[in-house]
């Protein structure tokens, strides 16, 4: 599509990304979740199928904000700083830049509303890690997320501010993110808004109001919906039609043996309501723009960090971390941790998740959750608008990945990429713009796209993935055929299983990704603990949450 005449050179540019939210749960990819304002947004722009995050929230973030792969940006894991592993140090290095430092340097005013979790240097320089690397305008925190009825002390600017007000933490990114966008009228430039919602993380606490319209609509149980949700797929024209749904996860039984269905079905119902907060908020940023009369000059992009989260109540390890878990209200009631059954999930004083059961719903159609590199924990719904070019209703089936986000959103602005950075060199972009995708031209990745995450390990290129969990053998799958991975075709196949092993291997080294898991001294990562779960604060370094 040309570009038209009403649009700025230098667009606005508003990246939204939620957290720990599945392929399928919102209305323009198959889910019954109420999304009314990303499905206009989907309707007016071009939705993505097989658009990649990085398996797991921080590795994810660092990539995005960066256009590297998460180990060369020191963030190869979460926010352990582990000695002489320049991959996985914990905080963003110096070798490379944010989004927010290059856009900054071109003359975007830049902003961000809502969760960090990149880590912050350890320095002299006290100022939150935002502001340090290139955001003018900050409201939001630096931890991975946790109660969303109130915390101690946020973010504004340059200062940590003590709280003791109660809030919807969801509501307050979208409130900020608003008035960001308000204050524009004031400033010539154009701006970067990075909007990062802690939605639908865990715990799984929603508003009254936002649960109410959800009674009942998880009666059905998960088998049923999964399977409504494939058949959406397919009938948008999203997922292929012979590609057939993976199985039920083995470790789930069928709806009608589960215990507990009511509250199984409470506890889906309180996300549901967590993911519509945050389409509300969504919607109230899309009116915004369209009140500033910005609309045809502002992209905006919308995708999650990773799949859906099978993980109980836990982030750092594979066990709850209670510790970092607020044990009263703000009121003084005693907060109710843990999935129990005589519980209901979704007010203040209940700190719950909702488990593999409904993570695999919310990946449906596809194997595994957040932290693996199946299809499940990599692939996120992608959306971009921009009115005027970008062809409405249109979806894209060309595979990319969140570091090509990145370069795109520095093509857009028409900003340089640096190769020093205040006196440091700074490593090539690894991501490849696909504007001209966007703008109705053709464009395929050059580069195969790897990923690594706890030994969890995978290779796409063209239509082939080779996949392998941590401990387990190489698998490899024709994605035109088989997107679900479901016929693993390595032992046919062995000579291409060489080759892109070989390339992973090469990328790996490349890149400062470790083999898993591996010692650095007394540092083991992970470490085990006596029932074989991984145990990181075993060594008693406190791992933020």
């Amino acid at each position: 599509m040309p570009k038209t005449a009403e649009t700025s050179t230098n667009p606005n540019i508003i990246l939204i990304l939620a957290d720990d939210m599945g392929y399928s749960d919102i209305g323009s990819y198959g889910g019954e979740i109420n999304t009314p304002n990303l499905d206009r947004l989907a309707a007016s722009g071009q939705r993505f199928s097989q658009m990649y995050n990085m398996a797991r929230c921080c590795p994810s973030r660092a990539a995005l904000l960066t256009g590297l792969n998460p180990h060369q940006t020191g963030v190869g894991h979460m926010l352990n700083l582990i000695p002489g592993m320049p991959g996985y140090q914990g905080y963003l290095n110096d070798q490379c830049v944010t989004i927010g430092e290059v856009l900054g340097a071109s003359g975007y005013r830049t902003c961000i509303s809502g969760k960090w979790h990149c880590g912050t240097r350890p320095d002299e320089d006290t100022r939150p890690a935002q502001v340090k690397r290139g955001f003018e305008r900050v409201f939001g925190f630096e931890s991975g997320g946790g109660d969303y009825f109130f915390s101690k002390q946020l973010i504004h600017d340059d200062r940590v501010v003590d709280n003791d007000e109660p809030f919807y933490l969801t509501d307050l990114i979208s409130d900020n993110a608003v008035d960001m966008i308000k204050e524009q009228t004031a400033d010539a430039r154009p701006f970067f808004l990075h909007v990062a919602y802690t939605a639908p993380h865990w715990p799984l606490q929603a508003l009254e109001e936002d649960i109410a319209n959800y009674e009942g609509s998880y009666d059905a149980g998960w088998d049923t919906i999964r399977t409504r949700r494939h058949e959406e797929l397919k009938g948008r024209g999203i997922l292929s039609s012979k590609w057939d749904i993976a199985p039920r996860d083995e470790t789930i039984p069928e709806w009608k043996e589960a215990e507990h269905r009511a509250w199984e079905a409470a506890r889906m119902t309180v996300y549901a309501a967590q993911v519509d907060r945050m389409d509300q908020g969504i919607g109230r940023i899309l009116d915004a723009i369209r009140a500033q009369g910005i609309e045809h000059d502002t992209l905006v992009l919308f995708l999650s960090d990773n799949g859906g989260c099978a993980e109980f109540l836990c982030e750092d390890t594979n066990k709850p971390d209670y510790a970092s878990i607020r044990r009263k209200t703000i009121d003084g009631r005693p907060i109710q941790v843990g999935n129990d059954p005589e519980v209901m999930p979704g007010p203040n004083d209940t700190y719950m998740s909702y488990d593999t059961q409904w993570a695999n719903v919310s990946n449906a159609p596809f194997r595994r959750f957040k932290r693996w590199v199946h299809e499940g924990g990599i692939s996120t719904p992608f959306i971009a608008s921009w009115p005027g070019q970008i062809e409405p209703g249109t979806i894209t089936h060309e595979p990319a990945q969140l570091i090509d986000i990145n370069a795109t959103c520095i093509d857009a602005a028409g900003a340089s990429y640096p190769t020093e950075y205040n006196d440091n060199k700074i490593t090539p972009l690894e991501g490849e713009s696909f504007l001209s995708l966007l703008r109705g031209g053709s464009w395929s990745r050059e580069k195969t796209i790897f990923w690594e995450h706890e030994g969890n390990s995978a290779a796409r290129s063209g239509d082939w993935k080779l996949v392998k969990e941590f401990g387990s053998d190489w698998g490899l799958y024709n994605m035109s055929d088989d997107r679900t991975e479901l016929h693993n075709l390595a032992t046919t196949e062995t000579a291409r299983v060489k080759n892109m092993s070989a390339s992973y291997e090469e990328w790996a080294a490349r890149c400062n990704v470790a083999n898993w898991p591996f010692s650095v001294g007394d540092w083991s990562f992970p470490g085990m603990a006596g029932d074989g779960t991984f145990d990181m604060q075993g060594h008693g370094h406190v791992i933020p949450w």
